[in-house]
Parts: structure tokens; sequence; C-alpha cells
């Protein structure tokens, strides 16, 4: 563990696009799909370690609405995985509870095969007074997708005649997004080398601090996350206002 910052300087809710599975395993010779296994080991490793350090949300990007374009060996191998991670996180829920770890899921997830949400409400975690640590996992999720759902609840509140559109807010909107009760994301990671946030957190992340690293995915450690910690820590984060 790095000098890191006072728990006060840490970001509220990082946001983790996992990327470079594919790329990590094209360079080891293995196959797709071992990139994306050791990938979900990284996300256990990860998860568990910002829980420890005290993080208050995290949510990573698992499986966005663009993925199913994938080849379908390719997703359905990824669902299997999310299978095997749910049965062992039921498991473990008595003992993540006592660590004051929460297990959440969002998206559109009526897209994902019934057997798997039934594994979703299983593994799922109540917001509890003692609840240290959000882990949020975005499935089937988009950003500009998750403010499409928002927009359509407001204009059925208008047609109804319960909200005057003209009387729309801010708040409006983020009441109908899928992460509406967690803090906006302060902090963005994005290894593998890429420098885009890909649809993810779109709304949430208009003031986030964004932190890219060259590092593939199923090599990220968490001296990686103590280093973005630490970067955010630094920044001077003034949302418009002069200095």
């Amino acid at each position: 563990m790095a000098n890191l910052p006072k728990k006060e300087q840490f970001p509220r809710h990082i946001g983790v696009v996992m990327d470079g599975n594919g790329r990590w395993a094209k360079k080891n010779n293995l196959r797709r799909t071992d990139g994306h296994r050791e990938g979900a080991k990284v996300f256990r490793k990860i998860s568990d370690y910002a829980n420890k350090i005290g993080i208050e949300c995290i949510t990573f990007y698992t499986f966005s609405t663009e993925n199913w374009r994938r080849p379908l060996e390719e997703v359905e191998i990824l669902m299997d995985i999310f299978r095997e991670y749910l049965l062992k996180a039921d498991d473990h829920r008595e003992k993540n509870e006592k660590k004051g770890y929460c297990l959440r899921f969002i998206g559109d997830l009526e897209a994902i095969p019934s057997d798997l949400r039934e594994l979703m409400r299983n593994a799922q975690q109540e917001i509890l007074p003692t609840t240290k640590t959000i882990v949020n996992v975005a499935l089937n999720y988009g950003g500009w997708q998750e403010i499409q759902h928002s927009v359509k609840q407001i204009a059925h509140k208008v047609a109804s005649g319960e909200l005057d559109p003209d009387k729309i807010t801010i708040e409006d909107i983020e009441k109908g997004l899928y992460t509406a009760n967690y803090p906006d994301v302060d902090l963005i990671i994005r290894p593998s080398g890429e420098y885009r946030i890909s649809n993810f957190l779109t709304w949430q992340s208009a003031y986030a601090e964004l932190w890219f690293s060259n590092v593939l995915w199923p090599d990220f450690q968490t001296d990686d996350l103590d280093s973005a910690i630490i970067d955010f820590a630094n920044r001077k984060r003034r949302f418009g206002r002069s200095e």
C-alpha cells in the first residue's frame, strides 16, 4: 500500500473501465477468453482492496450495451464468467457484509439471461448503515441508454400531468439514472492505453477527473489504484469556479 492521502481527499466514487483483456491474452499467447478470466480475478482483487482502504463507491464497467456485437462464443464465455463470479459472491455474502462490502448491479438488466438475473438477485445486497463500500457492477450498461431511460420516465410523468415540462430540473433527470442513490463519479480510471470513457457514466462524469494508464487490465495492481488516488488528491477541482 502506497502512502495514500487522508481519507477526506479520497474520491467518493470511482469508475473503472476494465479494458485490455483481449490484448493481454494476445501478448501472452493465450486465448482471448483467458484474458477475460484473468481480468475477472483482477476485478475481485481491486474491489476487495477498495473496501479495505475505504472507498465509498466503485463502479466497474463490466459489459456494455455495445458488447453484444462481439462474437457469440466470446459473449457466452463472458456470461459464464459472470455466473462463476455470482455463485462465489453468494457463497461469500455473509463474510462480505461483515466487511461492509455491498454488491450492486446497474444497467438494462432485463436483457441479461434469466438465470443470470436470478443469480444477481440472490447476490445483490442491501445498502445498510454498516455499509463501507458499494461495489457496482455495470452490466448491459450504456451512458446514453441510461439517460434515455431517465428521459422516458420524465416523459411519462409529463404525459400524465404529474410533471410540468417547464419545471423539469437536473435533479429530475438524476432521479431516473441507475446511480440515483450514489454520489457522482469523482474519478474514472481507464487502463490499456485508450483515452476515452466509451459511453460509461456519461452524465455522472461531467466533472470527473480522468486517469489513464498503459497497463492492461489483467496486469492492473493495487499500486496502480493507489497511484490514481494520489494523483486525484493532488488535482485542483474548481467546478467552474475561479482560482
